[in-house]
């Protein structure tokens, strides 16, 4: 399902961005780089989602895992991990590859549909209300509602749209582009989910049985850090950084 423009049916934009006032007010700075900066710092417990690398096989793509990944390049799981540090170079975000260990590097930005499945039919058995969710858009993005009033969090801008919590695998951007949500939370404020623009993964704030679920899931790679975890590309410090890594 795509979401652009106008919106009907079970999910629609919106004008008002009260409801996200609460998560504007308690998110630490952006420039301070952790988890706090993304998600509320005020929950009792916080997971780390990996998003997958693909391995090409004919016209699937596999889940390649970063405990994959970083068993290919002898490198130590953990949750700091950072994909230029498990794989070696940062040039290994963008076209480069691995094969046949991976071929695609993990999404940067967006969770795979697979991904943002899973993980909402894990959340929705953690909130009393996965029926009406909140789901922000970055507006730089320019979609998909450029005319609307936009919720304005530390260092970013996001247009929302309220529905289900299965709209978290929905595309909200006009086809044939590819966005899920960068944050969303439902309206019983239980849980919140950021997909940073910048990020190759995605992190969950909620209560330590939701994370214990989220860890227990098959199909989702997760660990259990803190809202202090930094979230740069520099943060893994038990691995070699990048070979070509920013001076």
């Amino acid at each position: 399902m795509a979401i652009a423009g106008g919106v009907g049916g079970e999910a629609g934009t919106v004008d008002d961005t009260s409801a996200g006032a609460w998560i504007a007010a308690a998110l630490r700075p952006l420039d301070e780089h952790v988890v706090g900066s993304l998600v509320p710092p005020h929950f009792p417990a916080y997971a780390r989602v990996f998003h997958p690398a693909a391995r090409y096989a004919g016209l699937d793509d596999v889940d390649v895992s970063w405990t994959e990944v970083a068993a290919g390049n002898g490198s130590v799981v953990h949750p700091a991990m950072e994909w230029g540090s498990i794989t070696g170079a940062m040039e290994f975000f963008d076209e480069a590859d691995q094969s046949p260990l991976w071929d695609g590097a993990p999404a940067m930005g967006h969770l795979p549909v697979t991904v943002a499945a899973r993980l909402a039919e894990v959340l929705a058995r953690h909130t009393t209300t996965p029926g009406d969710c909140w789901f922000g858009v970055w507006s730089g993005f320019g979609f998909p509602a450029a005319d609307r009033p936009a919720l304005a969090l530390p260092g970013r801008a996001m247009w929302l749209v309220r529905g289900p919590v299965g709209l978290a695998a929905a595309n909200l951007a006009p086809e044939p582009a590819e966005q899920s949500a960068n944050l969303w939370w439902p309206a019983d404020r239980a849980w919140v989910v950021a997909t940073d623009i910048d990020l190759v993964t995605t992190y969950v704030a909620g209560s330590p049985a939701c994370v214990a679920d989220l860890l227990a899931t098959p199909g989702l790679e997760v660990a259990e850090v803190d809202a202090g975890q930094r979230t740069t590309w520099d943060a893994d410090t038990l691995n070699p950084p990048p070979v070509d890594a920013p001076e």
